[in-house]
């Protein structure tokens, strides 16, 4: 112990100044000084000794504190957790209705072969095609937006990680101040024949480092609920608006059964006509002349209908990396702890936010150029049709979006976090 070690060198002390005091001074003198240094001596002890409780009580109840802190905190991720199961079973359900819609899309795809055989009326003819060209934009718009939410699910898990390695990195930092704290306090112990006035120094010292920790475990905290509440409120929005769009889409398919089933009537009613129209041959080879030059038509405007899928599938490409290149700098944000590269950062987001609008802007500009093709013969005016149809999916998209998430500021060491409200906007 430091403090036996202490007693005996104080000991020590005590009898080489009794050895060296002079052999003529007096008897009754040497008792005096020696009682006055006994006196002194135990005062020192029992100061030493107060000293010790306190810094001991110090460290245990800032034990008590930071494992509080740390059972909280895994009870929230618990909580988190329990969240995302539930929002992963709501994404198999939309796989499920997904197949749903490809059989559906399917059995009217087989339906149309059925009727194109019935050459006899153009107008029903172009009608069916063009309602299954809506079809197919509607299946398309279903299937962006299924990889949308799967998107939009990976990106929450990503943060979920980070969240989880800032948790650990809070926690390396309060085992190494804990450590730090022990050390201090053996120092405290072996430096106990010190003065008391520096003692008094280092306490004030480790007591303004506690209430530093306690602050930045508080301030953690809450920025992990607003951004955990954050995310939780967005994936609910975009699962609500998802429900929705599939219940349009089932009324739809309700609506297309009824008229296949109106239009195989009719089909009944037209056969004895077309027995009489055989009679009429020369008239029947040029109407089939004339189907047959807009069934080239109509394949040119689904070729380019192709091109403008591919163009947009190339945007979204892009779009993707970039938001994979945003994720890394947020990342890249997160380790950084000096003001100054927190500022550089925000920089460099900015520069890839307005790229971002950029391409959005390259986008409609495409897409207008789409729209603003002559228009030659029938065939072209349905290809401009198909085309128009296409442009408003596409901006009914747009205009829709995904529910922005609410802003959470929150200040630390003077800065301020950059809201994930833009990014959402964008994508």
């Amino acid at each position: 112990m430091p403090s036996d070690a202490g007693k005996q060198r104080r000991g020590k002390a005590a009898a080489a100044q009794d050895g060296e005091t002079p052999d003529t001074s007096k008897a009754c003198a040497r008792d005096e000084v020696k009682k006055g240094r006994d006196a002194s001596g135990k005062s020192n002890q029992c100061s030493s000794l107060d000293v010790r409780t306190v810094v001991s009580l110090l460290s245990l109840s800032a034990c008590f504190l930071l494992a509080w802190a740390v059972l909280q905190q895994n009870a929230r991720f618990n909580e988190v957790e329990e969240k995302y199961k539930h929002l992963y079973e709501k994404a198999a359900d939309l796989l499920a209705l997904e197949n749903k819609f490809s059989a559906a899309s399917r059995k009217l795809e087989a339906s149309e072969d059925h009727l194109k055989g019935a050459l006899s009326f153009l107008s029903t003819l172009t009608e069916l095609q063009q309602e299954v060209s809506s079809l197919s934009g509607i299946v398309t718009a279903m299937q962006e937006d299924q990889h949308a939410s799967s998107h939009r699910l990976r990106s929450v898990n990503e943060q979920f990680l980070n969240v989880t390695e800032m948790w650990q990195g809070g926690l390396a930092t309060v085992s190494e101040d804990l450590t730090t704290l022990r050390s201090e306090s053996r120092s405290v112990h072996g430096r106990v024949t010190e003065s008391v006035n520096e003692a008094e120094g280092r306490l004030r010292a480790l007591a303004k480092r506690l209430e530093e920790l306690e602050d930045s475990t508080k301030r953690n905290g809450r920025v992990l609920e607003r951004t955990e509440e954050e995310d939780a409120k967005s994936v609910q929005n975009q699962l609500d608006w998802n429900t929705k769009q599939v219940t349009r889409l089932q009324e739809q398919l309700v609506l297309l059964s009824k008229r296949d089933a109106e239009l195989e009537e009719k089909l009944v009613e037209v056969e004895p006509q077309a027995k009489e129209c055989e009679k009429q041959l020369p008239a029947v080879e040029d109407a089939v002349r004339s189907i047959l030059r807009l069934g080239a038509d109509l394949s040119g405007a689904e070729k380019r209908l192709e091109e403008l899928s591919l163009q947009v599938v190339g945007t979204e490409d892009s779009m993707l990396k970039a938001l994979t290149e945003i994720l890394q700098l947020r990342q890249t944000l997160d380790e950084l702890q000096v003001d100054n590269s927190v500022i550089k950062v925000r920089n460099e987001l900015g520069v890839v936010l307005d790229a971002m609008k950029e391409l959005k802007h390259v986008r409609r500009e495409e897409l207008d150029s789409g729209r603003e093709e002559p228009e030659d013969n029938e065939g072209k005016d349905d290809e401009a049709l198909n085309i128009k149809q296409l442009n408003d999916d596409l901006k009914g998209l747009e205009a829709k979006g995904f529910p922005e998430s609410t802003e959470g500021h929150s200040k630390s060491a003077g800065t301020e976090e950059i809201p994930l409200t833009e990014l959402n906007e964008l994508h």
